[in-house]
């Protein structure tokens, strides 16, 4: 039945896009997204690709690299991005201002390998006490999240203490470091935990100290499919969309 129903409101939605000024020429789209966008451009973009003929392709890294290749001059169609950054990418003209769309927010969770014991984060002082009795932990090199969790444990006071068993890598193999074994926890957004068979979320940071991550799509300035690209955010905050953003432990936009 939830199939049926995520059926129906992708194509009234594509529908909808096509009453309104019809469809564009079909196109290869190229999407800048970090790993929560391909997952669920993965569960909705089938059917908008058989019904307008378009292509669409996620590539994906940390949305801190993304911005920089943008900026760089890399060719991209739509780009979403930590809202921050696309933000910044409207100002300096790269990207378009009237197709920007908050289209999904996530919280941060912590990661085990999964089937290891769950340890308590239930309250900061539990989560800072798991933290230091951790052998090693893991989080981005660079991104939104990281921002955050650095502040975080500047305000802890356990910065330095943390800094010898902390792994840092420049990809999105935070979960799949958690799953491997090579560090005890991970600290990421809740749907990248979820992704990974091998790691276990154990539960999001403690209220007073979370900090959610909203992911804001924009078309690009250079984008010979703008139309097309408009399409794709219609779809992305579309009942069916919202329906695989809850799936995945995200809010819509």
């Amino acid at each position: 039945m939830m199939m049926k129903v995520c059926g129906v409101a992708l194509a009234a939605c594509l529908a909808l896009l096509n009453a309104h000024g019809g469809a564009a020429p079909a196109a290869d789209l190229k999407i800048f997204g970090s790993r929560v966008t391909k997952m669920v451009i993965g569960d909705i973009g089938a059917g908008f690709e058989r019904d307008t003929g378009h292509k669409l392709t996620v590539v994906t890294d940390v949305a801190a690299v993304m911005k920089r290749r943008i900026e760089q001059g890399e060719a991209v169609d739509l780009a979403v991005l930590v809202n921050f950054q696309a933000d910044d990418l409207i100002r300096q003209g790269k990207l378009i201002a009237d197709t920007r769309a908050d289209v999904m927010k996530s919280g941060i969770g912590v990661a085990v390998r999964r089937g290891a014991p769950k340890p308590d984060i239930s309250t900061v002082d539990a989560f800072k006490r798991t933290l230091l009795a951790a052998r090693s932990i893991t989080y981005l090199k660079e991104g939104a999240s990281t921002l955050h969790l650095d502040r975080v444990f500047d305000q802890l006071g356990i910065a330095e203490a943390l800094k010898q068993k902390t792994i840092q890598p420049m990809t999105e193999a935070v979960s799949e470091m958690v799953a491997s074994g090579e560090a005890e926890l991970g600290i990421i957004v809740i749907p990248n935990i979820l992704s990974v068979p091998g790691a276990e979320l154990v539960g999001p940071l403690p209220p007073e100290i979370q900090s959610y991550i909203v992911f804001t799509a924009a078309v690009s300035a250079q984008s010979p499919n703008q139309q097309a690209a408009r399409d794709v955010i219609k779809l992305m905050t579309s009942p069916a969309a919202v329906q695989s953003i809850r799936q995945k432990g995200m809010e819509p936009g």
